[in-house]
């Protein structure tokens, strides 16, 4: 990693440890979803050796935060729902501002099966992609659609 990547790594793990999701170095031996990185027991597990792009840990993270809270210490694979991984999108850019990190580190061009620079384009066009899961789920600021998308990325909380 470089210098820069360690710096973000450092400020991602500082705001994941405030609300209460580990991110944890350590070795990843085989191929996994997103490169270098893997779920195991709630928390997120990255290879420092292969990780190549870190802003990819806030949508792992997504994840954990939108897992039920009686199973996410047992959380060791993600859900594979369309609405979930929504969330988990419209999650990570609400992190990545909170943490005040640029959302194209979290949607960048190798990303989302290409489509990660349409993903940041949409959040900054005003459109958060995933917003409605997050609100159903109670954890996105604002009583109706109208509100929440006003607020958003303000949460009311980061964990379901």
């Amino acid at each position: 990693m470089t210098e820069a990547d360690e710096h973000l790594v450092a400020r991602i793990a500082a705001f994941l440890d405030t609300i209460g999701i580990a991110l944890v170095a350590g070795e990843i031996e085989r191929d996994t979803f997103l490169p270098a990185m893997t779920i195991r027991s709630g928390a997120v597990v990255y290879d420092p050796q292969r990780l190549t792009n870190p802003g990819d840990l806030l949508h792992e993270a997504g994840h954990v935060a939108l897992t039920e809270p009686h199973l996410r210490a047992t959380l060791c694979e993600v859900s594979t729902s369309p609405a979930e991984e929504m969330g988990a999108i419209a999650w990570s850019y609400a992190a990545a501002v909170r943490i005040g990190i640029d959302p194209a580190l979290v949607f960048h061009a190798d990303g989302y099966r290409g489509g990660g620079n349409w993903i940041a384009d949409a959040f900054a066009a005003g459109t958060p992609i995933g917003l409605p899961m997050l609100q159903w789920l109670g954890m996105a600021a604002g009583a109706d659609a109208a509100e929440a998308q006003a607020r958003y990325p303000q949460m009311l909380r980061w964990l379901r």
